[in-house]
Protein backbone atom coordinates (compact mmCIF):
# COMPACT_ATOMS: atom_id res chain seq x y z
CA UNK A 1 0.00 0.00 0.00
CA UNK A 2 1.28 3.45 -0.45
CA UNK A 3 0.35 5.55 3.03
CA UNK A 4 0.31 9.00 3.54
CA UNK A 5 1.04 10.68 6.96
CA UNK A 6 0.90 14.41 7.47
CA UNK A 7 2.39 15.16 10.58
CA UNK A 8 4.00 12.28 10.57
CA UNK A 9 7.45 13.20 12.17
CA UNK A 10 6.14 13.18 15.89
CA UNK A 11 6.13 10.09 18.23
CA UNK A 12 3.53 8.32 16.95
CA UNK A 13 4.31 9.14 12.95
CA UNK A 14 7.81 7.64 14.26
CA UNK A 15 6.05 4.52 15.10
CA UNK A 16 3.70 4.20 11.99
CA UNK A 17 6.56 4.58 9.80
CA UNK A 18 9.06 2.65 11.42
CA UNK A 19 6.44 -0.27 11.41
CA UNK A 20 4.47 -0.38 7.96
CA UNK A 21 7.51 1.04 6.43
CA UNK A 22 9.37 -2.36 7.76
CA UNK A 23 6.00 -4.25 6.70
CA UNK A 24 6.82 -3.25 2.79
CA UNK A 25 4.44 -0.28 2.15
CA UNK A 26 5.39 3.02 0.84
CA UNK A 27 5.48 5.32 3.22
CA UNK A 28 5.08 9.32 2.24
CA UNK A 29 5.62 11.45 5.59
CA UNK A 30 4.21 15.26 5.37
CA UNK A 31 6.03 17.76 7.10
CA UNK A 32 6.81 21.50 7.18
CA UNK A 33 10.79 20.76 7.00
CA UNK A 34 11.44 17.83 4.38
CA UNK A 35 14.54 15.95 5.37
CA UNK A 36 14.58 12.85 2.91
CA UNK A 37 13.13 11.92 -0.28
CA UNK A 38 10.16 10.09 1.48
CA UNK A 39 9.42 13.77 3.21
CA UNK A 40 7.03 16.16 1.16
CA UNK A 41 6.99 19.70 2.21
CA UNK A 42 3.11 21.14 3.37
CA UNK A 43 2.11 23.74 5.34
CA UNK A 44 -1.13 22.11 6.49
CA UNK A 45 -3.03 25.32 5.60
CA UNK A 46 -3.03 25.30 1.76
CA UNK A 47 -2.75 22.99 -1.19
CA UNK A 48 -0.12 22.20 -3.17
CA UNK A 49 2.07 19.91 -4.87
CA UNK A 50 1.99 17.58 -1.73
CA UNK A 51 -2.10 16.72 -2.88
CA UNK A 52 -0.46 15.01 -5.64
CA UNK A 53 1.15 12.18 -2.84
CA UNK A 54 -2.91 11.91 -1.94
CA UNK A 55 -4.56 11.23 -5.09
CA UNK A 56 -3.86 7.66 -5.71
CA UNK A 57 -2.93 6.80 -2.51
CA UNK A 58 -4.53 3.97 -0.25
CA UNK A 59 -5.07 5.67 2.92
CA UNK A 60 -4.69 8.61 4.36
CA UNK A 61 -3.53 9.03 8.61
CA UNK A 62 -3.24 12.40 9.52
CA UNK A 63 -1.52 13.04 12.71
CA UNK A 64 -0.95 16.92 12.19
CA UNK A 65 -1.06 19.11 15.07
CA UNK A 66 0.74 20.85 17.80
CA UNK A 67 1.78 19.27 20.65
CA UNK A 68 -0.45 19.71 23.67
CA UNK A 69 2.85 19.02 26.18
CA UNK A 70 2.71 23.24 26.90
CA UNK A 71 1.16 26.02 28.73
CA UNK A 72 -2.44 26.14 28.25
CA UNK A 73 -1.86 30.21 27.55
CA UNK A 74 -4.31 31.63 25.37
CA UNK A 75 -2.28 31.86 22.57
CA UNK A 76 -0.93 28.13 22.56
CA UNK A 77 -4.52 27.04 23.11
CA UNK A 78 -5.54 28.81 19.80
CA UNK A 79 -1.96 27.01 17.96
CA UNK A 80 -3.31 23.67 18.79
CA UNK A 81 -6.72 24.59 17.57
CA UNK A 82 -5.51 26.24 14.64
CA UNK A 83 -2.56 23.40 13.65
CA UNK A 84 -5.33 20.47 14.39
CA UNK A 85 -8.63 22.42 12.67
CA UNK A 86 -6.46 23.61 9.51
CA UNK A 87 -4.64 20.58 8.31
CA UNK A 88 -7.58 18.43 8.90
CA UNK A 89 -9.23 20.48 6.81
CA UNK A 90 -6.74 21.14 4.11
CA UNK A 91 -6.57 16.79 4.26
CA UNK A 92 -10.31 16.68 3.24
CA UNK A 93 -9.93 19.31 0.63
CA UNK A 94 -6.66 17.13 -1.11
CA UNK A 95 -8.92 14.25 -0.70
CA UNK A 96 -12.34 15.80 -2.19
CA UNK A 97 -10.31 17.06 -5.36
CA UNK A 98 -8.31 13.72 -6.06
CA UNK A 99 -9.05 12.00 -9.29
CA UNK A 100 -8.65 8.98 -7.09
CA UNK A 101 -9.16 9.59 -3.30
CA UNK A 102 -7.88 7.18 -1.01
CA UNK A 103 -10.49 4.96 0.18
CA UNK A 104 -9.84 5.22 3.96
CA UNK A 105 -8.99 8.50 5.91
CA UNK A 106 -8.13 8.07 9.76
CA UNK A 107 -7.66 10.73 11.68
CA UNK A 108 -6.13 11.45 14.71
CA UNK A 109 -8.23 12.53 17.69
CA UNK A 110 -7.95 12.06 21.23
CA UNK A 111 -9.11 10.32 24.68
CA UNK A 112 -9.02 12.94 26.27
CA UNK A 113 -13.08 14.26 24.62
CA UNK A 114 -13.98 12.22 27.64
CA UNK A 115 -15.36 13.53 30.62
CA UNK A 116 -13.06 13.04 33.90
CA UNK A 117 -14.70 10.64 35.53
CA UNK A 118 -13.87 7.78 38.15
CA UNK A 119 -17.10 6.01 38.00
CA UNK A 120 -17.28 4.47 35.00
CA UNK A 121 -15.26 3.83 31.79
CA UNK A 122 -15.70 5.77 28.79
CA UNK A 123 -16.50 3.77 25.30
CA UNK A 124 -17.88 5.02 22.07
CA UNK A 125 -21.64 4.04 22.99
CA UNK A 126 -22.09 5.09 26.42
CA UNK A 127 -18.97 7.54 27.22
CA UNK A 128 -19.18 11.51 28.31
CA UNK A 129 -18.22 13.69 26.14
CA UNK A 130 -16.44 16.20 28.59
CA UNK A 131 -16.44 19.80 28.92
CA UNK A 132 -19.06 20.77 31.67
CA UNK A 133 -18.21 18.04 34.27
CA UNK A 134 -18.33 19.69 38.37
CA UNK A 135 -15.19 19.85 40.55
CA UNK A 136 -12.11 20.46 37.53
CA UNK A 137 -10.93 23.64 36.59
CA UNK A 138 -13.01 25.85 34.00
CA UNK A 139 -9.94 26.16 31.65
CA UNK A 140 -9.54 21.76 31.03
CA UNK A 141 -12.73 22.62 28.45
CA UNK A 142 -10.58 23.70 26.62
CA UNK A 143 -9.06 20.68 25.46
CA UNK A 144 -12.10 19.48 25.41
CA UNK A 145 -13.06 22.01 22.83
CA UNK A 146 -10.24 21.26 20.67
CA UNK A 147 -11.10 17.67 20.29
CA UNK A 148 -14.47 18.34 19.05
CA UNK A 149 -13.38 20.70 16.05
CA UNK A 150 -10.91 18.51 15.34
CA UNK A 151 -13.26 15.59 15.06
CA UNK A 152 -15.65 18.41 13.13
CA UNK A 153 -12.99 18.90 10.58
CA UNK A 154 -12.92 15.93 9.48
CA UNK A 155 -16.89 15.42 9.59
CA UNK A 156 -17.40 18.22 7.85
CA UNK A 157 -14.85 17.26 4.99
CA UNK A 158 -17.01 16.24 1.68
CA UNK A 159 -15.07 13.14 0.57
CA UNK A 160 -17.76 10.53 0.38
CA UNK A 161 -15.49 8.07 -1.44
CA UNK A 162 -13.60 7.94 1.57
CA UNK A 163 -14.54 6.40 4.59
CA UNK A 164 -13.62 8.26 8.07
CA UNK A 165 -12.10 7.35 11.11
CA UNK A 166 -11.52 9.51 14.24
CA UNK A 167 -8.67 7.43 16.04
CA UNK A 168 -9.52 8.70 20.19
CA UNK A 169 -6.11 7.83 21.07
CA UNK A 170 -4.92 7.75 24.74
CA UNK A 171 -1.07 7.61 25.91
CA UNK A 172 0.99 6.16 23.10
CA UNK A 173 3.92 3.62 25.22
CA UNK A 174 6.42 2.97 22.93
CA UNK A 175 10.78 2.79 24.19
CA UNK A 176 11.41 5.81 22.09
CA UNK A 177 13.49 8.58 23.86
CA UNK A 178 11.46 11.34 24.09
CA UNK A 179 7.83 9.47 24.54
CA UNK A 180 5.61 9.41 26.64
CA UNK A 181 7.05 5.89 28.74
CA UNK A 182 10.46 7.19 28.51
CA UNK A 183 9.25 10.61 30.71
CA UNK A 184 7.77 8.27 33.20
CA UNK A 185 10.47 6.17 33.43
CA UNK A 186 12.71 8.28 34.20
CA UNK A 187 10.39 9.77 37.15
CA UNK A 188 10.29 5.69 38.47
CA UNK A 189 14.08 5.68 38.31
CA UNK A 190 14.73 8.97 40.12
CA UNK A 191 12.20 7.56 43.03
CA UNK A 192 10.00 10.24 42.43
CA UNK A 193 7.04 8.39 40.28
CA UNK A 194 4.71 7.60 42.80
CA UNK A 195 1.06 8.52 43.55
CA UNK A 196 -0.09 11.95 42.28
CA UNK A 197 -2.58 13.79 44.23
CA UNK A 198 -3.70 10.46 45.33
CA UNK A 199 -3.45 8.86 42.39
CA UNK A 200 -7.22 7.43 41.86
CA UNK A 201 -6.86 9.54 38.05
CA UNK A 202 -7.16 6.84 35.50
CA UNK A 203 -4.77 6.64 32.88
CA UNK A 204 -5.40 5.63 29.21
CA UNK A 205 -2.96 3.80 27.24
CA UNK A 206 -1.90 1.74 23.72
CA UNK A 207 1.16 0.03 23.41
CA UNK A 208 2.83 0.67 20.39
CA UNK A 209 2.33 -2.50 18.58
CA UNK A 210 -1.21 -2.86 19.70
CA UNK A 211 -1.43 1.32 17.83
CA UNK A 212 -0.06 -0.38 14.46
CA UNK A 213 -1.84 -3.34 14.77
CA UNK A 214 -4.75 -1.08 15.22
CA UNK A 215 -4.38 1.01 12.05
CA UNK A 216 -4.09 -1.92 10.26
CA UNK A 217 -7.40 -2.88 11.50
CA UNK A 218 -9.46 -0.35 10.98
CA UNK A 219 -7.59 0.33 7.21
CA UNK A 220 -8.89 -3.16 6.75
CA UNK A 221 -12.63 -3.15 8.03
CA UNK A 222 -14.84 -1.17 5.34
CA UNK A 223 -17.65 -1.26 7.91
CA UNK A 224 -16.14 1.14 10.14
CA UNK A 225 -16.10 4.57 10.94
CA UNK A 226 -16.48 7.36 13.23
CA UNK A 227 -14.98 7.39 16.21
CA UNK A 228 -12.58 4.98 17.18
CA UNK A 229 -11.07 4.43 21.08
CA UNK A 230 -7.25 3.57 20.40
CA UNK A 231 -7.20 2.55 24.03
CA UNK A 232 -5.78 -0.72 25.81
CA UNK A 233 -9.03 -2.66 27.34
CA UNK A 234 -7.26 -1.70 31.11
CA UNK A 235 -7.09 1.53 32.09
CA UNK A 236 -5.55 1.71 35.55
CA UNK A 237 -5.06 4.64 38.48
CA UNK A 238 -2.30 6.53 38.22
CA UNK A 239 -0.86 4.97 41.46
CA UNK A 240 -0.96 1.57 40.09
CA UNK A 241 0.18 2.24 36.75
CA UNK A 242 3.73 3.98 37.68
CA UNK A 243 3.77 1.13 40.19
CA UNK A 244 4.24 -1.30 37.30
CA UNK A 245 6.80 0.86 35.74
CA UNK A 246 8.82 0.78 38.76
CA UNK A 247 8.25 -2.80 39.67
CA UNK A 248 9.44 -3.65 35.50
CA UNK A 249 12.62 -2.04 36.69
CA UNK A 250 13.32 -2.84 40.39
CA UNK A 251 12.66 0.67 41.79
CA UNK A 252 11.33 0.04 45.46
CA UNK A 253 9.20 2.74 45.78
CA UNK A 254 8.27 6.05 44.33
CA UNK A 255 7.70 9.53 46.44
CA UNK A 256 4.27 10.73 45.88
CA UNK A 257 3.43 14.06 45.13
CA UNK A 258 0.63 16.73 46.18
CA UNK A 259 -1.61 18.64 43.92
CA UNK A 260 0.84 21.41 44.88
CA UNK A 261 3.75 19.95 43.90
CA UNK A 262 2.73 18.86 40.66
CA UNK A 263 1.29 22.49 39.81
CA UNK A 264 4.99 23.42 40.27
CA UNK A 265 6.58 20.92 38.54
CA UNK A 266 3.97 21.70 35.60
CA UNK A 267 4.96 25.33 35.80
CA UNK A 268 9.04 24.12 35.59
CA UNK A 269 8.68 22.02 32.79
CA UNK A 270 6.13 24.38 30.51
CA UNK A 271 3.57 21.89 30.65
CA UNK A 272 0.15 21.74 32.74
CA UNK A 273 -1.42 19.57 35.08
CA UNK A 274 -4.20 18.66 33.36
CA UNK A 275 -2.36 16.08 31.65
CA UNK A 276 -1.71 14.53 34.97
CA UNK A 277 -4.80 15.18 36.99
CA UNK A 278 -7.47 14.11 34.43
CA UNK A 279 -8.66 11.33 34.83
CA UNK A 280 -9.25 9.77 31.47
CA UNK A 281 -10.77 6.47 32.30
CA UNK A 282 -11.48 4.68 28.32
CA UNK A 283 -12.34 1.61 27.10
CA UNK A 284 -11.80 0.64 22.98
CA UNK A 285 -15.57 -0.62 23.13
CA UNK A 286 -15.52 -0.89 18.87
CA UNK A 287 -12.27 -2.42 18.41
CA UNK A 288 -13.14 -5.11 20.87
CA UNK A 289 -16.37 -5.49 19.38
CA UNK A 290 -15.11 -5.61 16.08
CA UNK A 291 -13.29 -8.75 17.16
CA UNK A 292 -9.39 -6.76 17.34
CA UNK A 293 -7.51 -8.56 19.94
CA UNK A 294 -5.07 -6.90 21.65
CA UNK A 295 -1.03 -8.07 22.28
CA UNK A 296 -1.20 -5.75 25.02
CA UNK A 297 -4.46 -5.82 27.04
CA UNK A 298 -2.47 -5.74 31.00
CA UNK A 299 -0.29 -2.50 31.70
CA UNK A 300 1.91 -4.79 34.17
CA UNK A 301 2.95 -6.68 31.30
CA UNK A 302 2.87 -4.01 28.68
CA UNK A 303 5.18 -1.97 31.24
CA UNK A 304 8.11 -4.97 31.51
CA UNK A 305 7.54 -5.72 27.74
CA UNK A 306 8.94 -1.89 27.15
CA UNK A 307 11.62 -1.84 29.96
CA UNK A 308 13.05 -5.39 28.19
CA UNK A 309 13.03 -3.20 24.86
CA UNK A 310 14.38 0.11 26.65
CA UNK A 311 17.36 -2.17 28.27
CA UNK A 312 18.08 -4.13 25.16
CA UNK A 313 18.77 -0.94 23.29
CA UNK A 314 20.73 0.17 25.75
CA UNK A 315 23.10 -2.86 25.95
CA UNK A 316 23.51 -2.58 21.79
CA UNK A 317 26.68 -1.18 20.58
CA UNK A 318 24.24 0.69 17.96
CA UNK A 319 22.49 2.53 21.10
Amino acid sequence: MKIVIPGGTGQVGAILDRALTGAGHQVVILTRRPADARQVGWDGRTLGRWAEQVDGCDLVVNLAGRSVNCRYTPANLREMTDSRVHSTRIVGEAIASAAAPPPVWLQMSTATVYAHRFDAPNDEATGVIGGDEPGVPDYWANSVDIAKAWELAQQQADTPRTRKVALRTGMVMSPDAGGAFDALLRLARLGVGGPLAGGGQYMSWIHERDLVRAVEFLAAREDISGPVNLTAPAPLPQREFMRAIRTAWGVPVGLPATRWMAEIGAFALRSDTELLLKSRRVTPGRLLEAGFGFEHPRWPAAARDLVRQVRAARRSPTA
